[in-house]
């Protein structure tokens, strides 16, 4: 069974492809929910499935491994049983968010010490202990275990960190060499391309993950506050040395224009917390452009939510009434924006794909970023 297969690929980066997993097939170009703690925010699983069309949703290992802890999700059969999710599963490999704990954690070349948001115990995280953890969750797809700098951060800091996420690929590569899946579906590795913004730094790295042979590779590090031209210089430059034959996973990106721009440079795979993060905050994704559903220009609009929406919340609910909601502190606003902006990210990247096998995906591409970026 083959894993990525790309069907059709147009007159410059962008292909439409599919990945066979255990668990499902998913067509590629394709946004990822983000699943944080075994659960995608304000969103039932069979909206997800039925609604939004999430072909696969994302796990992440720290907030997993601290709650429910791994005697919990072995005992309930994996990830999938626990939260009755059968599709695929992308789990992160905990790097990014030990990152962000930078005033509560201690790095070295054996792994990450860090203290816990919840109650302040004490863990260490190595890239062995990583792959045992990824192994617990059982997810389709798991992560190498990386280091990410943050932006801007001096080129010797960047090049020590990036080479020592080399490092801590062969020891995560050798681990699971050793150690076979636990709940009898394959998982797939991931190796994770670093450097930050310095060409040179990314070069080496995605020819060191290149080399690896890993099923598919992916690119961390970026949309932590560089300026959008240097996340698609970026993007570009690796996507020209990864493998073309394997899917490309660009982490935690992003708009819907960063998507597009992104999926005509070549990439495959994406997830962002901002569909459901802005959700909550009453911003809204359209194929018009971004609303902010607080504004008093809704409070007498009852025209539906979105009337090009694919979800049932844009029919059968109202702008004055979902900004009725916000204003009042409902917490069905947040659900209801929630499958609003998720199923709108799906039905970009489906409408993209389309766009890709038609042949005309750039032309469209550049006139659509425009209008998805303007403020209604």
């Amino acid at each position: 069974m083959k894993f990525f297969n790309i069907e059709k690929t147009s007159e410059g980066k962008a292909r439409a492809g599919e990945l066979t997993t255990d668990h499902g097939k998913i067509q590629t170009p394709i946004f990822m929910p983000v699943g944080t703690v075994a659960s995608v925010k304000t969103v039932h699983q069979r909206e997800l499935k039925e609604d939004i069309k999430a072909q696969i949703i994302l796990g992440n290992t720290y907030h997993l491994y601290l709650r429910p802890t791994m005697d919990t999700m072995q005992e309930a059969g994996g990830l999938h049983k626990f939260m009755n999710w059968d599709l695929p599963i992308l789990t992160d490999s905990g790097g990014f968010q030990v990152f962000s704990l930078s005033k509560s954690r201690k790095m070295s070349e054996e792994g990450v010490k860090f203290k816990s948001h919840i109650d302040g115990s004490y863990h260490l995280f190595t890239p062995e202990k990583s792959m045992e953890i990824q192994r617990q969750i059982g997810a389709d797809i798991f992560m190498a275990f990386d280091e990410c700098v943050a932006y801007p951060s001096g080129y010797n800091e960047v090049k020590a960190s990036m080479e020592m996420t080399h490092r801590w690929l062969k020891r995560c590569i050798d681990w699971n060499e050793a150690n076979p899946e636990l709940y009898g579906h394959k998982q797939r590795f991931f190796p994770i391309v670093q450097g930050s913004t310095y060409s040179d730094l990314r070069k080496i790295s995605a020819e060191v993950i290149s080399e690896a042979g890993a099923e598919g590779n992916a690119i961390g590090g970026l949309s932590v506050g560089e300026p959008e031209e240097e996340l698609y210089r970026i993007t570009d430059e690796v996507t020209d040395i990864l493998p073309k034959d394997k899917p490309r996973y660009l982490m935690g990106v992003g708009t819907p224009w960063n998507i597009l721009e992104s999926i005509g440079l070549g990439i495959d795979m994406m997830d962002c917390v901002m569909p459901t993060r802005n959700a909550r905050n009453a911003m809204l994704f359209t194929w018009q452009g971004v609303m902010n559903l607080k504004n008093e220009k809704w409070k007498k609009d009852f025209s539906p939510l979105d009337e090009f929406g694919t979800s049932f919340v844009d029919r059968e609910y109202s702008k004055a009434y979902v900004r009725h909601l916000f204003v009042s502190k409902e917490y069905l606003a947040k659900q209801i924006a929630s499958i609003h902006n998720l199923a709108f990210y799906l039905d970009l990247v489906k409408v993209a794909r389309e766009h890709i096998v038609a042949g005309d995906f750039y032309q469209w591409k550049n006139s659509i970023v425009p209008i998805l970026r303007q403020r209604l």
